[in-house]
């Protein structure tokens, strides 16, 4: 078996096997899963390489673009300002925003932002990915932008524009673009290794990626019409894993898709919410807003990635239809393209977090994510019973 590195508790030998197996048989190029319970990190591992060469191991602190795991924190960063009472999540975004009002957009609320139904899930066309890095530019045409269908009513996907509408808001209401908030106010007091972008200095030390099939194909999207939700969704603009390895992108403010971390810095912020608001003395919520996570705002086919999901304010919920690997209780989740995930299941105050480089096909986990998941639900359950 390929050789694992870092730290995992005797009773999860079975996640760090798994990892193992899946490099050695090269499922895996490299990778990286975090288990945090009550405040340990009882699993912390990663082996493989960052390059398809071989040449270049993965390191302890080698960070990825995590693409939509990205929006957890994203999110997060505007529950932040929710319970700081700079926003409420309830009101409607022309509150804080004006422009966004524009073409019958005057009554959607925060919340339709945070659970992907304010109709806006892509940008009209033409547009590419490098005007997107323009965020002033891309999200002053978002605010122009008619809803694609009537808000509250349906989940649409937001893959790359969700960021931009949240980071307007968290810019409106306190002064400092997404990125800062972050930095300043996330990451930096809970000493986490993540950022949107990535700055000069940490570019050797990001791992390279392979890419999956394209979104519209695996979502089968591809057989619709340009005018379908789904399709202007997916190609306006279109997707390119590549792309999040060059400069413009990784210097550019991509809040739904360009963080850059690993699993133990991903987990390290996320368990703000599986530990109640609060991680080693340093409060980012208070447990009524980690409530509001929890009150579904739509469930049904998503329009844009054409599959069953639950979403609550901030975060997926558990379906069994879409993610039964998930268990349906109080648990919230989402992942990135390609299958890295962050799940936060505040019963057992667990997180689990998972990154690599090999991208897969799924949007919301492909086989190798659900078999670390099941596998470290399987082990969490055998040390509860005891027969660990």
């Amino acid at each position: 078996m390929a050789e694992v590195k870092g730290h995992c508790d005797n009773a999860f030998t079975k996640v760090r096997d798994l990892l193992a197996s899946n490099i050695a048989s090269e499922a895996e190029l490299g990778a990286c899963v975090c288990v945090n319970i009550d405040g340990k990190n009882i699993v912390d591992i990663w082996a493989g390489h960052t390059d398809e060469n071989h040449q270049t191991e993965w390191q302890e602190n080698t960070i990825i673009n995590v693409f939509s795991c990205s929006k957890t924190i994203t999110n997060l960063a505007v529950l932040i300002c929710h319970d700081r009472e700079l926003l409420d999540v309830n009101e409607k975004i022309s509150k804080y925003w004006p422009e966004f009002a524009a073409n019958g957009k005057e009554n959607i609320l925060v919340r339709n932002i945070l659970s992907h139904s304010t109709g806006v899930a892509g940008w009209e066309q033409p547009i590419a990915v490098q005007d997107v890095c323009d965020v002033q530019k891309s999200t002053a045409l978002l605010a122009k932008q008619a809803p694609w269908w009537e808000p509250g009513t349906a989940s649409g996907y937001h893959a790359l524009n969700q960021g931009h509408l949240a980071g307007e808001l968290v810019r409106r209401v306190t002064g400092k673009s997404l990125k800062q908030f972050v930095a300043e106010d996330i990451a930096g007091p809970l000493g986490a290794d993540f950022q949107l972008g990535a700055v000069e200095k940490d570019w050797s030390r990001i791992s390279t990626l392979i890419p999956p099939p394209s979104l519209a194909a695996e979502t089968g999207a591809a057989g619709l019409s340009a005018d379908s939700v789904s399709m202007k969704a997916l190609t306006g603009p279109t997707p390119d894993a590549l792309f999040a390895l060059t400069p413009e992108w990784r210097n550019a403010e991509i809040g739904a898709a360009n963080g850059h971390g690993n699993a133990r810095s991903v987990n390290r912020i996320m368990s703000t919410i599986s530990r109640g608001g609060e991680v080693d003395g340093t409060r980012l919520l208070s447990q009524k807003t980690i409530d509001l996570i929890f009150q579904e705002q739509t469930k049904g086919t998503d329009l844009v990635l054409l599959k069953p999901l639950r979403f609550g304010i901030g975060y997926g919920l558990p379906l069994k239809e879409s993610v039964p690997w998930i268990p349906d209780r109080r648990v919230c989740f989402w992942g990135g393209w390609g299958g890295s995930s962050i799940i936060m299941d505040l019963d057992k105050k667990m997180t689990i977090s998972y990154v690599m480089n090999k991208m897969g096909a799924g949007t919301v986990g492909n086989p190798r994510t659900v078999g670390y998941i099941e596998a470290i639900y399987d082990c969490v359950d055998k040390m509860s019973n005891g027969t660990a």
